[in-house]
């Protein structure tokens, strides 16, 4: 499979729409295995007051036929700097996105989301229930509390 990033030069796409994410085949095809991607520094816009937003996503998934390449995700979820969009849409759209083109077997996304106006928001998104005898950890990301 031809990528597009992989041992390439590669720049930061201008929006999430215009990034391109590369697959290639599963190193361990029909084995039921979880992959976790953690962004402790995702970052996006709000789209009313145009500030800046953060987020600790964990991507969860069971590879089907193919995998994400991870530098090529690295710059899907950094296009995401300067979009403007609420934290819902953010975290549904990156693991919708993944659905769509990788095609995994299953996929969850925690987006823990640093307080906005005193209220922190966590998005929590999935295709449906782990396939019997995936181990799938726990995210382990503390609610945020503060500095209490």
């Amino acid at each position: 499979m031809e990528t597009q990033h992989l041992g390439k030069t590669s720049s930061l796409p201008a929006t999430p729409e215009a990034a391109v994410l590369d697959y290639v085949p599963n190193p361990r095809p029909g084995r039921l295995y979880l992959v976790r991607f953690t962004a402790p520094e995702f970052t996006s816009l709000c789209p009313v007051t145009g500030q800046p937003d953060f987020a600790h996503l964990v991507i969860d998934y069971a590879p089907g036929e193919t995998i994400v390449e991870s530098k090529s995700l690295k710059l899907f979820l950094g296009a995401f700097r300067n979009h403007a969009a609420f934290h819902e849409d953010c975290t549904v759209g990156i693991a919708e996105r993944l659905v769509a083109e990788m095609k995994p077997v299953w996929l969850r996304i925690g987006g823990y989301w640093y307080p906005r106006g005193g209220i922190p928001i966590d998005v929590f998104w999935q295709t449906g229930a782990a396939p019997d005898g995936l181990w799938v950890p726990g995210q382990d990301v503390p609610g945020y509390r503060g500095r209490g």
